[in-house]
């Protein structure tokens, strides 16, 4: 009897341990971020490129390199861009529609003068990756670059 008092009275004690750990705070749901929200919370960097084939592009190839380097997207919607030797690429205003479906950056002169405008087709938009599509020829495409990005701690140049 004495055996059963003891069993009965550690699963009391496991039980109540058990309520105390599930009604913690530290599993309050998170918000969920908007597509900008995402895209403005980490700095990125083109770390890979794929074809329509899905095959890997080296950075330096043609049909990729300009779109290669450094991006910080500001929560006021602004963003620079570096190459990867951190020299300056361009700057400007940006956005992302609402579905998260789309990127638009305008970039803009050191006057403020608008000096093209690019909407991408985003593909995948999380905090662990940013990757758009690019198509060489706008009325084809079949034919195509994913750009990726990943996110970095490299500090944005001055």
């Amino acid at each position: 009897m004495a055996d059963f008092k003891r069993i009965a009275l550690g699963l009391v004690v496991i039980f109540c341990a058990a309520l105390f750990v599930g009604c913690s705070d530290d599993h309050e749901p998170q918000k969920a971020l908007t597509p900008s929200e995402v895209l403005a919370s980490v700095s990125w960097e083109t770390t890979n490129a794929k074809n329509n084939k899905g095959e890997n592009v080296v950075l330096t190839d043609a049909n990729v390199a300009n779109f290669v380097g450094f991006a910080y997207f500001k929560a006021d919607g602004t963003f620079t861009m570096y190459n990867l030797d951190d020299s300056p690429k361009m700057h400007g205003d940006w956005t992302v529609s609402a579905d998260g479906k789309t990127r638009t950056i305008i970039a803009k002169d050191n006057a403020g003068a608008v000096l093209f405008t690019r909407v991408v087709d985003i593909t995948v938009l999380t905090k662990d990756e940013f990757t758009y599509r690019i198509y060489p020829n706008n009325n084809d495409k079949s034919i195509y670059f994913d750009i990726v990005h990943t996110p970095t701690t490299h500090v944005e140049p001055k």
